[in-house]
C-alpha cells in the first residue's frame, strides 16, 4: 500500500504519541483529522487497533484487526492483533484465538511473536507439551535471552516458569 503523505503522517505520529502517553481519547481525536482516503491504510489500522485495545473495546479491536488482515495479509501484526482480540471478545476465547493464529505460524516463520503467543494459548489450554514446543520455536527465532525475559513475566506461561528459568 502507498505511503501516507503529510499532513496525515504527522497526524498519525501525533496519535501514536498520545497513545504512548496513555491518552486514547486524544489519539482518537488526531485520527479523526486524517484524510478520508487514509482510513484503510495499514499504518492507520495499527493505531486504530491500539486505541481499541487500550480502552478494551475488543469488538472494535477485532473489527480493525480483521480489516488489517484483509488489506495487508503479509503483515504479521494483523494476525497477532486479531487473535489477541478474539481471545478477549465476548464469544471468543483461547481456543478461538489459537485457531485464528495457527495459520500465521506457517505464514510468518521468522516472526517470534507468533509461536510465543501460540505457546501462551496452548499453556492456558493445558497443552503443556505444545506450549513447550512453541516456546522453543519462539526462542530459536527470537533469541534465548529475550524470550526468556518475556516468558518469565508472562502470567500465561506461569506453568512453565520453572523450566524457563533454567534456560
Amino acid at each position: 500500500m502507498d505511503k501516507l503523505d503529510a499532513p496525515d503522517t504527522h497526524l498519525l505520529g501525533f496519535a501514536t504519541g498520545w497513545l504512548e502517553l496513555g491518552n486514547a481519547a486524544e489519539a482518537k481525536a488526531e485520527l479523526a483529522k486524517l484524510s478520508p482516503s487514509t482510513a484503510g491504510h495499514p499504518d492507520v489500522l495499527e493505531v486504530r487497533w491500539a486505541i481499541a485495545a487500550t480502552i478494551a473495546d475488543w469488538k472494535q479491536a477485532l473489527e480493525v484487526a480483521q480489516r488489517l488482515v484483509e488489506t495487508e495479509p503479509r503483515r504479521a501484526s494483523g494476525w497477532l492483533h486479531r487473535a489477541y482480540a478474539i481471545r478477549r471478545v465476548e464469544g471468543g476465547g483461547l481456543q478461538s484465538a489459537w485457531d485464528a493464529l495457527l495459520p500465521a505460524a506457517v505464514k510468518f516463520p521468522e516472526e517470534p511473536t507468533v509461536p510465543y503467543n501460540l505457546a501462551c494459548y496452548a499453556c492456558q489450554l493445558g497443552q503443556l507439551e505444545e506450549a513447550r514446543a512453541r516456546l522453543m520455536s519462539a526462542r530459536a527465532i527470537g533469541g534465548k535471552s529475550e524470550i526468556r525475559k518475556m516468558a518469565l513475566k508472562d502470567e500465561d506461561l506461569k506453568p512453565l516458569w520453572a523450566e524457563v528459568s533454567e534456560w
